[in-house]
């Protein structure tokens, strides 16, 4: 059975969501967030970016699902991975900015679980 592409990207969308459901709740929402934005943005995308988008959020997927284990969160590896200079270097302007804003978002939900650990 052949997947239309629209059922490969509602797949992989899904697959994303289950998977964050393996993190902590602080991390879960935010991913879910922007893995949403991101899907929304794509939504009428080209070809090229749409082959693209599939291979990055597929290989995020592959990366999360082997970080997470099959025990889940408790007795997982660390989660995430340093970013290659080299994807820096081929992203757009925007493109940084959104990693930006992310980076951000990370630091003040860290930092208010660590106010929360503390009251």
């Amino acid at each position: 059975m052949d997947l239309t592409h629209v059922q490969r990207v509602r797949l992989l969308y899904k697959t994303i969501l289950h998977l964050h459901r393996g993190l902590p709740t602080e991390l879960q929402v935010m991913g879910n967030s922007y893995a949403r934005d991101e899907f929304k943005r794509h939504k009428s995308c080209n070809i090229a970016e749409a082959s693209v988008f599939m291979v990055e959020w597929t290989k995020y997927a592959v990366t999360l699902a082997q970080q997470l284990g099959l025990k889940g969160p408790k007795y997982a590896k660390k989660l995430g991975e340093n970013l290659d200079e080299n994807k820096l270097d081929q992203m757009r302007e925007d493109q940084l900015m959104q990693l930006y804003e992310l980076l951000l978002a990370a630091k003040e939900n860290h930092t208010e679980s660590e106010d929360n650990k503390v009251s």
